[in-house]
């Protein structure tokens, strides 16, 4: 493995050395090795099964990785309870939403506010989250499961900023969304970025991604074949061919 010992000195928020996990004996990871830099976009992308959404799992602590290490600003966080990690300040908004059905919007936000972390800026996490999302302001009385999917993939992003964190992990965001909540999905994640809020994307939606990307890595069979900037990405010919249907 190589030496990550003054990796927080160089601005670096998240790296993995290394990063190997198993399904029942099969290998879905293997010696995944990304940087994530403070105030970027970083992007994973590849087919479905490449090892994307595993790999994210590993760094907020919902999966132990077989073998490999997971750093924080420099500090080891391999292996560490998802719970822990949040407390960290990382925040994962996992693929497929997992809103409180039956709980309101505002009881939702509630329980991600109410983390020792963030209590104690409650009111400003919910004036943020409001500005940001007027649509769960309005609907800030009604039970999750009555929202629509794009409004569902809204409050689940807004709940993981609840927790007020450092790096905010989007786990296929645009996934199912009608093109009118994909396209406001992006606007919503360049305008985090642009306040400062670092992002680790993973996402089937290449093109949107890439324009949106400081740096992409590719996923394919639980490995990285190659990694760039996201501009540098669209245009190269192999990506265009093989994510964007372009030849």
């Amino acid at each position: 493995m190589s030496d990550m010992s003054n990796l927080e000195t160089d601005g670096v928020y998240i790296a993995t050395d290394g990063l190997s996990y198993d399904y029942n004996g099969v290998t879905a990871v293997s010696k995944v090795g990304i940087t994530v830099a403070k105030g970027q976009i970083v992007a994973l992308i590849g087919a479905n099964g490449a090892g994307k959404s595993t790999t994210v799992k590993m760094i907020a602590g919902a999966l132990k990785p077989r073998t490999g290490r997971v750093l924080f600003g420099g500090r080891d966080i391999t292996g560490m309870p998802a719970h822990k990690v949040v407390q960290q300040g990382i925040a994962l908004v996992p693929e497929s939403r997992l809103v409180f059905r039956h709980l309101t919007v505002l009881e939702n936000l509630q329980i991600a506010g109410h983390l020792p972390r963030s209590r104690d800026r409650m009111k400003d996490s919910y004036d943020h989250v409001f500005q940001l999302f007027p649509r769960l302001y309005e609907r800030r009385a009604q039970h999750a499961g009555s929202l629509s999917g794009g409004e569902q993939q809204m409050l689940a992003i807004a709940r993981g900023l609840m927790t007020l964190p450092d790096v905010l992990i989007l786990d296929e965001p645009s996934l199912g969304l009608s093109p009118l909540f994909v396209g406001e999905i992006f606007k919503m994640i360049r305008k985090l970025n642009q306040e400062g809020m670092t992002i680790l994307l993973v996402e089937q939606n290449v093109h949107h991604t890439l324009a949106i990307a400081d740096r992409a890595y590719v996923l394919e069979k639980g490995r990285v074949v190659r990694s760039d900037t996201g501009r540098a990405m669209l245009a190269d010919d192999a990506v265009k061919k093989a994510y964007l249907g372009m030849d």
